[in-house]
Order: structure tokens, then C-alpha cells, then sequence
């Protein structure tokens, strides 16, 4: 081993820049947040040469002339003053690292002024040499980035392609962008503007300008606040059927700064449990809380969080994001008009006025039942005509009473699988085996009683050891949610009893779906026994409805406090809108 030496200034900055500078989107995050803590109300971000050219212009308040060399040295900030200060943090910067890493593997330009002054200062820098002069220029800073990592070809080589370090790049801006929505964002790639936002101060509008015209009709607002410990959750989550395939469209921020925290991505998960299946939301989140209730000192990118009280921290995001995916039920229509149907006779009713077998209507507000109560011998009434009893009538087709402007109405059936609903803003399809898999999955899991059918007779089921060793184990677990299992032998089971609403399944095709549902997820198996049942126990698709099971299905299905997915996390519904029907039949006049 050689004898110990003092390293020189630029390497010791070019090895905190390792830790500080990972990529082209690094430099972009450090040099765009001093924008932010400088006040700024627009920022442009200019990337030009594969990413390795950067430029990044404000019109915060610019750096003080007496300043300049300070400012890239290492360890110098204006944002913290003391050791206590790390636990009050509220910059997005405080170390004082950037500045003096991004010079020692860049060639640098900063043109800055701040009001007290009619000129600015020009700052050059190179190998972390800085030289500085006077200039004229604007109020604001403009930070102006050349040849990154020139000095470093190790580096360099492991850069990814231009489009894909842009996207990195353009990814971060859309998240500073989203959570400082009061400042104007423009960002250019070789010249071409590929994102820009008018810094409203609006989050909605900010989701409209980054990510089109219709998002935010796939998005819930989230607020919620606790006085007594500083706490509040503010932002917005997709409903369930919006969802995406990965992670990307997790926006997390704590105090406005962009995190990744398991703590809070775990709440969020488990709010949106048994809503999406492996899909994930799309969410944009900030959690506000004292500073010095959360440590932002744990590694130099500044992303990784810890918590005075974590768990804490969960529960109020967890309860904060599941009461806003509870209340989807609000805006959904609840009202289920009457549907009045016209019965075509069998028996010859004849009147001076009417023909056989002519279609005649029953009044809104009967029903099949009161029909058939109706004294027996069938008085005939304008308009009107009551049977004594079913036999009475062959076969029923629906007309729908004309509804109220906020009412929807049912149409009928599509492929025996799906329901059609006309709503206000267009047509709406629901699959009916989900809508009501969703119902009686949420009122299973609020019952404290599950009714159970007594089995005299049962299949004796052949199960493998390892299968009868798991119902053994959860045997109470199964016994809790109405099935009752006897062990007639090493590989042989029966069914005592089954919930009620499955006494119609058979045990066999009963115990495969339990097997192969709780196999596989062993910390979650009360869930999937839940999950189970209601599958089994809902109408299945091919299954044709009359009018008012559909009608049932559909008023039950409003009811629920998550409606947009089944338990395994597959969409419930589908609108068709108005307008998009009319501009494909060309009616847009």
C-alpha cells in the first residue's frame, strides 16, 4: 500500500459528486430546487448535446456578488446555519454540495443578479476552478452546463442513450412541476418544447396541462388533516379502473420534496388492495408535517425519509387515501327507476276497444307481486290488465318509464354477460358477474354472522397431503366464513356445512377455488376465502337476466363503498361517452 496523501480539491469534489451527481436528471433536480428556494416564479430547462449539455434559467432572486466564490465552494449554503437546523429543515436544498460537485465534472457558466444591484455577476468554472466578472443580466440566476462528465469517461460510458436520460430528465421535471404547480415549468430537448405548465397554483390543471384533457376524470381529490399532530395529506389518487403497470406514476412528496419512501408507498398499497390486482394507481400525494417530526438527512440525493413515529405515518395515509377511494360511490348515480314491464298474454282478454294479444302495461309502482295478490277473476282497466295468476302470461319484454334528468336508465342485456345502462354522460357497461361479485364480497366482509347451509349429503374430495395439511391449519379460519370441513381421511375431505349463498355449487368445484386461491398466499388467506366465495356465489356471464335482476344487480352494486373494481382487481364498468359516440356517427354540430 502506498503512503497517504491529501487529495486535491477537484478530486475530493469529483467523489462527492459520485454520490450527489448520478446522471444528466441529478444535475437537473439540484440545479431546478435552488430555483425553487431562490423564489422563482418560472423556470426554463434547456438539454441539449445527449443530455450532457444543460441549461437552467430563473427569475428567483439571484446570487449576491460578495457570494459567488462561496457559493461553489464545498459545504456553503445559505439555508442551514447550524446542527439543529438539519432537524428544520424546509429548502429543498441544505448541504451545500451541488454547486461544488457539478464544477468539478462540468464546465460551468452562471449568470446571476439579484435586485440590490443594476449589473450581475458572470461565473465560469473549470476542474473547480472558479473565475468571476461583472455582466449585465436580468433578476434571477441562469445556470448554464457544458460537456458533463468530460473529465470522467468511466462515467460517461455508463450513461444510457439520449432518450432514455431524457426521460429521466423529463420524468423529475413533471414531478417538481406537479408539486410546485405556482411555478411556471418549460423544458426543451434540442430546442423542441416537450413540457410547460402556467404555474396557476392549481394541481388539476397542472394534471391537465402534463398529462392531456381527460385525466382528471380518473382522479379522486385526497384531504385529509389532524390538528392535534400537524398532519395533512393533500393531492389526488385514480380510481381503481385507471391504472398503470408499474410504479412510474407514484408521485410522493413530504414537505414538497420528491421522495421514495416504502412507508408511504406500502400505505397506499394496501389502501388500493383487492382494487386493481398487479396493476398500480396513478397518484400525486404530498404529506405535510412538522419538520422536525421527519429526518431529510439520511443519504445525499435527499429522497430517503425517516419518521419519528412510522406507524403513525401509515395509518393516516392509509386512511387518508382509502376514504377518498370509499366515497367513489358518491359519484356515481343511486337511483334505479322503476322499469315497467309489457307482458304479452297467453289467454284471449277481450275488450270492445282492444284486440288479442295486444302488449298492455302495468303501472309504474306495481310489481310482479301485487299482480299475482290481485283478486282472480282479471279486471280489465283502460291501459290496464291484472292477472290472478303467473301462468297468466308467457313472457315479459321491458319499456322503461321516461326518467328523471339525474336517473339512468337500463337497456338491457349485451351477450348475456354485460348490463347496459344509458346514463347522462353516455353508455355505460357493466359486467354483471363483477358488479355483483363486488356487492356481496363487501357485505361478506361486514357481516359478523354468514349464514350457513347445512349439507346432508357430500362428495367425498380427494386432496393431496400438503392440501389437507393447509385446510387443517385453517380449518377455523374456513369455519369463520361458513365452511365446515370434516377429514374422512389422509386424502379424503367432505363439506358439514357451506355458506348459504353457495348451497347451489358444487364441493368439489367449492374446495378447488379455496385450495388454489389460499396456496398461493398464505399471510392472506381469510382475504382470499373472502374473494372466493364471492366469485362463486355471483351470477356468472352467460347467465341471461330479466329486467329486474338486472335492475337488482345494478341498485346493489351502487351501494358499495368501492365500486369501480372487483376484489381481484378487474374493472366493474365502462362509459362510452356522448360525445365520443357522436363524433364517430359525425353529429359533433
Amino acid at each position: 500500500m502506498g503512503r497517504i496523501i491529501q487529495l486535491s480539491k477537484n478530486v475530493i469534489n469529483q467523489i462527492a459528486a459520485g454520490e450527489v451527481i448520478e446522471r444528466p436528471s441529478s444535475v437537473v433536480k439540484e440545479l431546478t430546487e435552488n430555483s425553487v428556494d431562490a423564489g422563482a416564479t418560472r423556470i426554463s430547462i434547456e438539454i441539449e448535446n445527449e443530455c450532457r449539455n444543460i441549461r437552467v434559467a430563473d427569475n428567483g432572486s439571484g446570487i449576491h456578488p460578495d457570494d459567488i466564490l462561496l457559493a461553489f465552494s464545498k459545504h456553503a449554503t445559505s439555508k442551514i446555519r447550524t446542527g439543529e437546523d438539519l432537524y428544520n429543515v424546509t429548502t429543498m436544498g441544505f448541504r451545500g454540495e451541488a454547486l461544488a460537485s457539478i464544477i468539478s465534472i462540468s464546465k460551468l457558466t452562471c449568470i446571476t443578479r439579484t435586485t440590490e444591484f443594476d449589473y450581475g455577476t458572470k461565473v465560469e468554472c473549470e476542474n473547480s476552478e472558479v473565475k468571476h466578472s461583472k455582466t449585465g443580466s436580468a433578476v434571477g440566476t441562469i445556470m448554464e452546463i457544458k460537456d458533463l462528465f468530460y473529465n470522467l469517461p468511466a462515467r460517461l460510458k455508463f450513461l444510457k442513450s439520449e432518450k432514455t436520460e431524457f426521460a429521466y430528465i423529463s420524468e423529475l421535471v413533471q414531478s417538481l412541476a406537479l408539486i410546485h404547480n405556482d411555478i411556471a415549468f418549460e423544458l426543451k430537448n434540442n430546442g423542441k418544447i416537450t413540457l410547460k405548465t402556467t404555474g396557476q397554483g392549481n394541481l388539476a390543471q397542472t394534471l391537465k396541462e402534463l398529462f392531456g384533457e381527460d385525466v382528471n376524470k380518473n382522479f379522486r381529490e385526497v384531504l385529509k388533516t389532524d390538528k392535534v399532530s400537524n398532519l395533512k395529506l393533500s393531492g389526488y389518487v385514480s380510481t381503481p379502473d385507471y391504472t398503470r403497470s408499474s410504479k412510474k406514476d407514484y408521485y410522493l412528496y413530504v414537505n414538497s420534496r420528491i421522495v421514495k419512501c416504502p412507508v408511504f408507498q406500502k400505505a397506499v398499497d394496501t389502501a388500493y388492495k383487492n382494487l386493481i390486482g398487479s396493476r398500480y394507481p396513478f397518484i400525486v400525494l404530498n404529506l405535510e408535517l412538522p419538520p422536525e417530526d421527519v429526518d431529510v438527512n439520511v443519504h445525499p440525493s435527499k429522497k430517503e425519509v425517516r419518521y419519528k413515529n412510522t406507524n403513525q405515518i401509515f395509518n393516516f395515509i392509509y386512511s387518508a387515501v382509502n376514504g377518498a377511494l370509499s366515497n367513489l360511490k358518491q359519484e356515481l348515480p343511486s337511483d334505479i327507476p322503476y322499469v315497467r314491464p309489457v307482458i304479452t298474454l297467453r289467454e284471449e282478454v277481450k275488450q270492445d276497444n282492444q284486440q288479442d294479444d295486444d302488449d298492455v302495461f302495468v303501472p309504474s309502482g306495481a310489481t310482479i307481486g301485487s299482480i299475482f295478490e290481485r283478486k282472480e277473476t282479471a279486471e280489465v282497466k283502460p291501459n290496464v290488465i291484472e292477472f290472478n295468476k303467473p301462468s297468466d302470461f308467457v313472457q315479459s319484454s321491458f319499456i322503461q318509464e321516461t326518467p328523471k334528468a339525474e336517473e339512468d336508465v337500463i337497456i338491457g342485456q349485451y351477450k348475456k354477460t354485460y348490463i347496459l345502462i344509458e346514463r347522462e354522460e353516455g353508455l355505460e357497461i357493466v359486467d354483471q358477474h363483477i358488479a355483483e361479485e363486488r356487492y356481496i364480497y363487501e357485505q361478506l366482509k361486514k357481516s359478523k354472522n354468514i349464514d350457513c347451509q347445512l349439507l346432508f349429503i357430500s362428495d367425498v374430495i380427494e386432496v393431496s397431503p400438503s392440501d389437507k395439511e393447509l385446510l387443517e391449519t385453517n380449518k377455523d379460519k374456513l369455519l369463520k366464513f361458513g365452511y365446515d370441513i370434516d377429514f374422512m381421511s389422509d386424502h379424503e375431505v367432505i363439506f358439514r356445512k357451506v355458506p348459504q349463498i353457495l348451497s347451489k355449487v358444487s364441493p368439489k368445484e367449492i374446495l378447488a377455488d379455496i385450495l388454489e386461491h389460499i396456496s398461493g398466499d398464505i399471510d392472506n388467506i381469510e382475504e382470499q376465502i373472502l374473494i372466493t366465495t364471492s366469485c362463486k356465489a355471483a351470477v356468472k356471464a352467460n347467465t341471461y337476466l330479466n329486467q329486474f335482476q338486472m335492475q337488482e344487480i345494478i341498485r346493489n352494486w351502487r351501494t358499495c363503498e368501492k365500486p369501480f373494481t372487483c376484489p381481484h382487481g378487474r374493472p366493474i364498468s365502462k362509459i362510452l361517452e356522448h360525445k365520443d359516440i357522436a363524433k364517430f356517427f359525425q353529429r359533433t354540430k
